[in-house]
């Protein structure tokens, strides 16, 4: 059948357009891409019906919706089959009263205004199931939320609503899009304990080993477990890395070594001809190479054709055979990072932070910090996400970099050393995308501890977008107030000129432009 599709929820979309052709720039089929889209119809449709039943939906049919989706963000399904196969597990739960609300409604919708206010919504919706999802294998459910994205995705099917109620809309999402990341900073913390800071290396040692790419720390701590006393060693990859602050993850499993590679990216280049087994839990998985693909596994919403999958079991036997049949390097070997560095540095999450929150105060006040950035967000292809890179190299040495997402990994292996005359690092990793979260938090400690808004203190946002969960950030940032915000590489293909402009006017919402004008409108001088 020659399908063709429409997909704008990602920065590669195709001319900063749309993907319509016979496949997207990601790789996604345009059969894969109608069955997400049939998919997100009949998750509509159910929604629909939950919020008739005038009550939270019970923790299955939540579930049910944040499988559904978490399976539509880019880079995690590749499978029009399991797609489908889960389209049909949502009609079996939802007795057909009427038929499935019909995306392209909404990529035909004749007001652009009104399709980029909805697509905005439901991307961001996308971000946070994929949150929502990952609190909830570690136990944390919030009917509240649960019913949000019922009312919220119900709402996506209604006609005739005004600007006004859509805008409302987006401010809702937002507030719920910082709710999310909270209770899965109050999930990971509470089964893992609170980051701290900690040096990971990037040398692979000799041996059997595994990757482990994506960002959830419950798969990561299940195969951890499984794997104790097999003479296996752990390397994170991507998203992951943060794994490495977590007290219970990093001090229980002596085993969880170091990170291996950079952002998802480079994956099919830095997976080639690797001697050991990688396990993808989440996005961002590429379409796989020859050279590599006997040795990828996949779990959770995650799944790609002809690849071995891992069920909601979290039977990793077959990962740890394929380790040990491959054996790993006969010796130790570097895999550098992005700047050739050695070792990088993560945990720097809000508690670790804010216990020496007292010091940086101190330190502004005394001239030794003058500005902070977070420059960080999710990674992408474009040679221009150089951008991240060379704006770190030109901040000044008294101030200080947040980071997160992988995003960070065009930075984080620099040689930016500490703050003079403090013992503070000029390079601060937060962690995953998700713990802009920590971020948020961060700075509103500051900005109470030097009585003002978030928006009067020495920060400037300097962010890298790429796919849903990285609009679930920009919507919780705008919710919340933050103005000033610099997006790049280029500003979303779903947001419309109409909108785009009234970004620009309430929140001063802009595209990056070059390393050294932005730097100098920043600082100044």
């Amino acid at each position: 059948m020659d399908e063709r599709m429409f997909c704008f929820q990602c920065e590669q979309a195709a001319g900063c357009t749309a993907c319509t052709g016979a496949a997207g720039v990601c790789g996604k089929s345009a059969e894969t891409a109608a069955a997400q889209d049939r998919l997100t119809g009949a998750l509509i449709t159910y929604a629909g019906q939950l919020v008739d039943a005038g009550r939270a939906p019970a923790p299955e049919q939540a579930l049910l919706l944040m499988q559904g989706l978490f399976t539509t963000i880019t880079n995690v399904n590749f499978d029009a089959a399991t797609v489908d196969a889960l389209t049909e597990k949502v009609h079996a739960a939802c007795p057909a009263v009427a038929p499935d609300y019909d995306m392209q409604r909404l990529w035909h919708e004749p007001d652009p205004d009104v399709r980029s206010l909805k697509s905005f919504v439901l991307f961001s919706l996308r971000g946070m199931a994929a949150y929502n999802y990952h609190a909830r294998v570690l136990g944390r459910i919030s009917p509240e939320l649960d019913r949000f994205f019922c009312t919220a995705l119900e709402t996506l099917s209604a006609e005739g609503l005004s600007m006004d109620e859509l805008w409302a809309l987006v401010q809702k999402t937002g507030e719920a899009s910082y709710r999310c990341m909270e209770l899965l900073d109050a999930a990971n913390t509470g089964a893992f304990g609170d980051p701290v800071p900690v040096e990971v290396p990037l040398t692979i040692e000799k041996g059997p080993f595994i990757v482990v790419s994506g960002h959830d720390l419950f798969d990561m701590q299940q195969l951890l477990e499984q794997t104790k006393g097999k003479g296996i060693h752990i390397y994170t990859h991507s998203e992951m890395l943060p794994a490495h602050g977590y007290p219970e993850l990093k001090q229980k499993y002596p085993h969880l070594k170091g990170n291996f590679g950079t952002a998802w990216q480079n994956q099919q280049t830095e997976f080639e001809d690797i001697p050991a087994p990688i396990l993808f839990t989440t996005n961002c998985i590429m379409p796989l190479r020859e050279s590599y693909a006997d040795r990828v596994f996949t779990t959770s919403v995650v799944s790609y054709p002809g690849i071995v999958h891992i069920d909601e079991g979290r039977d990793f036997s077959p990962v740890i055979r394929r380790a040990l049949e491959l054996g790993g390097y006969k010796e130790d070997t570097l895999v550098p990072g992005m700047n050739g560095g050695k070792a990088v540095v993560t945990g720097f999450a809000h508690d670790a932070v804010l216990r020496h929150a007292g010091e940086i105060v101190q330190a502004v006040k005394d001239g030794k910090i003058r500005h902070f950035f977070l420059v960080g967000g999710c990674d992408g292809t474009r040679p221009s996400r150089r951008y991240y890179t060379e704006f770190a190299k030109l901040t000044p040495q008294d101030t200080v970099i947040l980071t997160l997402a992988c995003g960070k990994f065009r930075l984080n292996d620099l040689p930016l050393g500490n703050v003079p005359g403090t013992g503070l690092p000029r390079i601060l990793d937060v962690g995953q995308c998700n713990d802009a979260y920590s971020a948020i938090r961060i700075a509103l400690a500051l900005a109470d501890a030097f009585g003002c808004g978030v928006n009067d203190l020495p920060l400037s946002l300097v962010l890298c977008w790429f796919e849903q969960k990285a609009v679930c950030i920009l919507i919780a940032l705008l919710a919340l107030g933050i103005k000033n915000i610099r997006l790049g590489p280029t500003l979303p293909a779903f947001l419309s000129p109409g909108v785009v402009q009234v970004l620009q006017q309430k929140y001063d919402l802009k595209a990056v432009t070059t390393p050294e004008d932005d730097l100098h409108a920043i600082l100044g001088g």
